[in-house]
């Protein structure tokens, strides 16, 4: 098939070009230069000049600052604003399936319930889950027209995604391990889910080459795992002994209300979000692509990411 995959130089886009240049002709949609495993790249300005192409992967955005150094227009501008053009040139042209990816904080920046399914009532917390939430409703709003043309639109929601060229959250915990420091937070057995990038790869082709119906689909590995079970991981990677501290739980929030009041490191909403489970269900994805079980388990897929760190 003829791909056009729009941010095709960020971590996810990288990964799937790799993984499907062999297979398919690929173009890009960018404000970068051109790229490996891509016939031509395009900019935003020169969407008269693209090729037909079968499915367009819609990666392009701004991802979540967790510093909040971000500006909410700009959020807007770039998950709202790019998100619409692009589901509009879809509409105008032939390809016949568009993949949005979104994430799971247009959902809820935390799990309520035991497991985010599909069937929560969106709460996005913040300009990024807004933004997203946005792109979401303006495309929802366009399925009538989708139905008429007999096309197809998905709409995913990855949650952390892991692989080689993982810039997020692992890499600083990978670094933590790495200077022989100890995570005081062991007490706490909270678990998340994440998807690494072969799932997501093989997920992403199944979309690709099935017909499952339109629709709103969460991403995640089969598993969750917990904080304390990636430090180990990380350790074994580094060939060290895992140093977890399980500290008294009542203690840890004292110091954390503390660092409220005193400006510290740890306080109480980032010991909310570093201790917080967010499992996320991928078993509506799996029903419409006729899955048992994703090829990669999740510590099989974090071994290999952190093989690459």
């Amino acid at each position: 098939m003829t791909l056009l995959i729009t941010g095709l130089h960020g971590f996810v886009g990288s990964n799937l070009v790799s993984a499907f240049k062999e297979n398919h002709t690929i173009y890009g949609l960018s404000s970068s230069t051109e790229r490996e495993g891509a016939v031509k790249t395009c900019s935003w300005n020169e969407l008269d000049k693209l090729p037909e192409t079968d499915v367009i992967i819609h990666l392009a955005g701004k991802a979540h600052d967790t510093k909040n150094q971000s500006e909410a227009k700009e959020y807007f501008d770039i998950n709202f604003g790019l998100t619409r053009k692009i589901f509009d040139y879809f509409l105008q042209s032939n390809a016949r399936k568009f993949i949005f990816f979104s994430s799971v904080k247009a959902a809820a920046d935390f799990v309520e319930s035991d497991i985010l399914t599909e069937d929560v009532i969106p709460k996005p917390v913040g300009p990024y889950g807004k933004s997203k939430i946005a792109a979401e409703n303006y495309i929802i709003s366009q399925f009538s027209i989708v139905n008429s043309q007999l096309k197809n639109v998905y709409i995913l929601r990855p949650c952390m995604i892991h692989g080689p060229g993982n810039k997020g959250n692992l890499n600083l915990l990978y670094s933590v391990v790495g200077k022989g420091i100890p995570w005081p937070l062991g007490a706490f057995e909270n678990k998340r889910s994440f998807v690494n990038i072969w799932n997501l790869a093989y997920i992403i082709k199944q979309f690709i080459e099935t017909n499952p119906l339109s629709g709103i689909y969460h991403l995640a590995d089969d598993e969750p795992v917990s904080t304390n079970e990636i430090i180990e991981l990380i350790a074994e990677s580094k060939n060290r002994k895992p140093k977890i501290w399980k500290i008294n739980k009542s203690l840890i929030a004292f110091a954390a209300k503390a660092g409220n009041h005193l400006h510290l490191p740890l306080n109480s909403e980032r010991l909310r979000k570093l201790t917080e489970n967010y499992i996320v269900s991928n078993q509506k994805m799996k029903t419409a692509l006729g899955i048992d079980r994703l090829p990669v388990d999740v510590r099989t897929g974090l071994q290999r990411t952190l093989s690459t760190f």
